[in-house]
């Protein structure tokens, strides 16, 4: 295993912009896997790891170790734990980080089947609980507006939990035509003119609009919309989290779907 110990080595400057920077991971074409979690599901799914980075406290954790010894040994690399710090993502570094390629983006065929569509989502937290979610329910396409946070992000990443490698996600997208004649339902979640989630059919295929944090939808993507679900809240609430709207509704299509309504 090769050992670094100065941050000024080349190989560790290009790993704390791929951490910090959303403009050196777009032109390097590469991001940070940041856990051993993620390393795990990288390695299962027979991801291509670039380089793998472990601090020296790190190498010590039974649960990496393990993992390091399943890696190629010439793309790994020790660092002190100071050094490690510095290029981690995350403010409580794991001990351990993979450099990927960031895949290609699939091609953009016909929506057929259910399908999440994400406008100007910017948490990378919110962002990654939905791909998370989606996964969870076996929605496989999703689609991403310019607004939205970088999905490959180290943050969005690590908060999907390893879902990025079950999905086909669609960056950058122009929803108007990739979502024409799509044969289900376009249902936003909104408070206006709305059918309460629990009173519609969501057996059919089903493309879900879920806007930002602050100001929902835009209205050229709103405008998509046939329909529009409100998820009822007897206790009082304006609005819910959208992480957590995503995972009411597409967990109450997976249960009509499983129970035939």
């Amino acid at each position: 295993m090769k050992l670094i110990t100065s941050r000024d080595n080349p190989a560790v400057k290009h790993l704390h912009a791929l951490a910090t920077s959303a403009r050196d991971r777009r032109r390097e074409g590469e991001t940070l896997l940041d856990g051993a979690h993620l390393l795990q599901v990288a390695l299962a799914r027979g991801v291509a790891l670039r380089q793998v980075v472990v601090s020296e406290s790190g190498k010590a954790l039974p649960e990496i170790a393990s993992l390091l010894a399943r890696c190629a040994p010439d793309v790994l690399i020790e660092v002190p734990d100071r050094v490690f710090a510095h290029i981690s993502p995350v403010d409580s570094p794991s001990g351990v980080l993979a450099r990927i390629s960031i895949p290609a983006q699939p091609d953009a065929g016909p929506l057929v089947d259910t399908c999440v569509v994400l406008d100007g989502v910017q948490d990378p937290g919110n962002l990654g609980t939905i791909l998370r979610t989606a996964a969870a329910v076996g929605v496989e396409e999703v689609l991403l507006t310019p607004g939205c946070a970088q999905a490959w992000s180290p943050r969005v990443l690590r908060a999907a939990m390893g879902a990025h490698f079950g999905l086909r996600l669609r960056e950058g997208c122009d929803v108007a035509p990739a979502l024409a004649g799509f044969p289900g339902a376009i249902l936003a979640a909104d408070l206006r003119d709305a059918v309460e989630l629990y009173d519609m059919d969501l057996r059919p295929p089903v493309a879900w609009l879920f806007g930002s944090e602050g100001q929902g939808l835009s209205p050229a993507v709103a405008t998509l919309a046939t329909r529009r679900v409100l998820i009822p809240m007897p206790g009082g609430m304006e609005s819910l989290n959208v992480g957590v709207a995503a995972g009411v509704c597409l967990f109450e299509q997976l249960r009509q779907r499983r129970s035939g309504r």
